[in-house]
């Protein structure tokens, strides 16, 4: 990236900094420099377009230039500002977590449909499989008041992210962090709701993925085995020991091809009422079955 001169107006070093980002093959050059000035102002993008008849003090510039580079090494725009929004909730990242994509707000609108409605003097609960950053887990505590959550990772940084992002939301008394390979160890819990995100890619996809996904996302949120269905069987086979009478078990998958043999793997194993849900694109992509 060049160097501006000190106390160059906001709107000069916004130019330069959707350049740079530009030549380094980022599509949305312009939209992402916005947000990486607002993060070093502590405003919203659309506040930090205000101001961009400003001068920027120099630290800030030091530190909006240093923000800039790391995005043109194609580290996630998210994983830089430390935060993305899912289903209106901030939900904070670090290194060790997947950022949220806006198609897996779908999995929770769909498990919201699915958990049953509120009664008086019962407290449903659902329990979220590699929680990650505990994206899914925050939003479904969120929007159902009286829904507690289990959300289950066997990485312990990644628990310990969700376990903050839970606390930091008001949520940490109805979203129970736990460090566990899926459900092992966890016992027979009789959730009215179990919801996954798992890694469900090919290996050897992986690679070829964009630099913010190949380079920056945790491996193991991502790799799903040979077929991409490694930790999806295991889920699938697991899950009816902890579904209570009538729950629903909702997975996202790669989607298309895969989604529909998910559905089989539920069918096979027992599961009723198998169907699929598209995502924002069109594609089958979530899967649900009753215990």
């Amino acid at each position: 990236m060049v160097a501006v001169a000190p106390g160059l107006a906001l709107r000069a070093r916004l130019d330069t900094a959707a350049a740079t980002l530009a030549a380094a093959g980022i599509a949305t050059a312009r939209v992402d420099a916005e947000w990486l000035l607002a993060g070093v102002l502590g405003v919203g993008r659309f506040d930090a377009g205000l101001a961009a008849d400003r001068a920027l003090p120099a630290d800030l510039a030091v530190r909006f230039e240093a923000a800039v580079r790391r995005r043109a090494r194609r580290e996630p725009l998210q994983r830089i500002l430390g935060w993305e929004a899912f289903r209106g909730l901030r939900i904070r990242l670090t290194d060790d977590v997947l950022v949220p994509r806006p198609e897996t707000e779908a999995l929770a609108e769909w498990a919201l449909e699915l958990l049953p409605p509120p009664r008086a003097g019962v407290r449903p609960l659902a329990a979220d499989l590699g929680t990650g950053s505990g994206c899914v887990a925050c939003a479904l505590a969120a929007e159902r008041p009286d829904l507690d959550v289990l959300a289950t990772d066997c990485s312990p940084a990644a628990a310990a992210v969700a376990r903050a992002n839970a606390a930091a939301l008001g949520l940490g008394a109805r979203v129970h962090v736990v460090v566990a390979d899926l459900l092992e160890g966890v016992g027979a819990v009789g959730a009215d709701l179990v919801t996954s995100n798992p890694p469900y890619l090919p290996s050897a996809l992986v690679p070829g993925l964009e630099p913010e996904v190949s380079l920056h996302e945790p491996r193991a949120a991502l790799d799903g085995g040979p077929d991409g269905l490694a930790l999806i069987r295991r889920i699938v086979a697991t899950a009816q020991g902890a579904l209570g009478p009538a729950g629903m078990l909702v997975l996202e998958t790669a989607g298309g091809a895969q989604a529909a043999s998910v559905a089989d793997l539920l069918r096979a194993a027992g599961y009723r009422d198998v169907a699929t849900r598209a995502d924002l694109a069109g594609v089958d992509r979530f899967v649900a079955g009753k215990r």
